[in-house]
């Protein structure tokens, strides 16, 4: 290893943290700045692309401010970001049509049960690895298309740029030099043909877009681009990573093996196995995505997304007002009585993974006149650790595997309760680690290895604290199909006869 610092951007969906790491892969510093969450009437979620992008200068310049450090020693640049969150620009001037739609937002439903009417939902599925959703980005792109002032104009001119936020990012801060994404977040479009490895043009033309319009495909540990952060570096320095943010978390865990399993607590969702070089097809309600191009090869995921975990917390606090702070629910949901039957199916805006119906909505079930703030909290935190007990038994039935460990990041694994619980529902051991940014920690790291600033060797000095599973097997049974029919009542509502090969 040699001398030098790396920068990690996580751009996520609350905000953008930067991170700076020594030259032995070592957090020195974070900086965090939050951005706007826009949502109308109609429950659309929305962000304002130049709000993040600037944020993204800002929040790197006073990380370099507050650590003293010379900027002319950064050798690298690491980028994990939001993932499925779309918008567009203009090519020339790098104005946005408008604001992005957020990867909650569904939307472009609409859209999705139009492709779904051409007969061509399953050939989507055997080519990019994903069920027809408006969760990914071809729909959201097809809706801003057909929606955003000017787009068409622009897009008949081949003057059109479509991106997620990795997109987005590379091309401001290079100047607009460098339209180009990774693996892992062109996986994710819905447009990308995960065993060709290129953009499917069939696919792209039923969304209504023209495939020569998409970024470049690029390996993530490859030269993204030089930035000088709008004058900030005397010198320009090298992007050498993007990595979608579940992606980056997977790396940073140091899931680099087949049948390795992590789950990340952000906002949402994303519960991702290692499956290796060979891509499996799920029947049971995950999909298949790349995780990563490195060192010219590329290497195969499976992964379930839930859209509301974190967001359940963040919902109590500043819709219901029954918490005053997310670190409240622990000793919470610890005073609440055993015997409750109380279950919160979090389907704000539908269920993803292993459901994969937009169309239900949330609901609180089993109340009696005994439960009380303690018991609707814990069912709301309960509900985050039956979702992702879910998506892993999915995952188990496709890879064939069981999960022998689950490795898990994000603010909730802050709380011990959670992971008890976590443990208990999945009868297996969840191993926390002691650095919370493992997306971000992830882009850096994969951009200190292809800087050569670093080895495999850096994942070493990570720790973990580990749950055991205590529960007794006969409470899990039960609890587990009190959820099931919990859920089983939502689709039912939503008119989806309920298919989970999870439960």
């Amino acid at each position: 290893m040699g001398e030098g610092f790396i920068i990690g951007i996580d751009q996520s969906t609350q905000g953008t943290k930067a991170l700076l790491f020594d030259h032995e892969g070592k957090r020195i510093l974070r900086e965090d700045t939050p951005h706007r969450q826009l949502v109308n009437e109609k429950g659309w979620v929305s962000h304002d692309p130049d709000e993040i992008y600037k944020n993204t200068v800002k929040t790197v310049v006073r990380l370099m401010e507050r650590s003293g450090i010379d900027p002319g020693k950064v050798a690298a640049i690491g980028i994990s970001n939001q993932r499925e969150t779309s918008l567009i620009w203009d090519r020339i001037s790098g104005r946005p049509l408008a604001d992005a739609v957020v990867w909650q937002c569904d939307r472009a439903a609409r859209i999705c049960r139009e492709v779904e009417k051409t007969g061509m939902a399953e050939e989507i599925r055997n080519k990019t690895g994903l069920t027809l959703s408006p969760y990914f980005p071809a729909s959201k792109f097809a809706w801003l298309l057909q929606n955003a002032q000017g787009a068409g104009k622009l897009a008949e001119r081949h003057q059109l740029c479509f991106g997620t936020v990795d997109t987005w990012l590379v091309y401001r801060l290079t100047g607009g030099h460098s339209y180009k994404t990774d693996y892992s977040n062109a996986s994710r479009t819905q447009l990308y043909d995960i065993f060709r490895l290129k953009w499917d043009e069939e696919i792209c033309r039923t969304f209504g877009i023209d495939a020569r319009d998409l970024p470049e495909v690029c390996d993530s540990d490859s030269l993204f681009g030089e930035t000088d952060l709008e004058g900030f570096f005397a010198r320009p320095v090298p992007i050498r990573s993007v990595l979608g943010d579940s992606h980056g978390a997977l790396f940073g865990q140091g899931c680099l093996k087949p049948g390795m399993i992590k789950a990340t607590y952000g906002t949402g969702s994303s519960v991702m196995m290692n499956i290796g070089n060979q891509p499996v097809l799920s029947r049971h309600g995950v999909v298949t995505s790349l995780a990563w191009g490195m060192g010219g090869k590329v290497d195969y995921v499976l992964e379930g997304n839930i859209n509301y975990t974190g967001a359940v917390i963040s919902w109590l606090k500043d819709d219901l007002e029954l918490i005053g702070s997310p670190k409240e629910t622990e000793a919470l949901c610890r005073r609440a009585k055993e015997n409750s039957g109380l279950y919160f199916v979090p389907a704000f805006t539908g269920l993803g993974a292993p459901y994969w119906d937009s169309r239900a909505r949330g609901a609180l079930l089993g109340v009696s006149r005994a439960d009380g703030k303690a018991e609707i909290v814990r069912a709301c935190v309960d509900c985050i650790a039956y979702q992702i007990a879910d998506v892993v038994r999915a995952m188990e039935k496709d890879a064939g595997m069981d999960a022998g460990e689950l490795r898990v990041d994000g603010g909730p694994t802050g709380n011990a309760y959670l992971m008890e619980f976590q443990s208990g529902i999945l009868d297996t051991e969840i191993l926390v680690p002691d650095c919370e940014e493992l997306s971000g920690l992830g882009a850096a790291y994969a951009a200190g290895m292809a800087a050569e600033l670093y080895d495999e060797g850096v994942f070493a000095g990570i720790k973990h604290r580990i749950f055991a599973p205590k529960m007794d097997p006969a409470v899990r049974e039960r609890k587990l199909e009190g959820w099931k029919k919990a859920v089983g009542a939502v689709l039912s509502l939503s008119g989806q006869e309920m298919e989970c090969a999870g439960s």
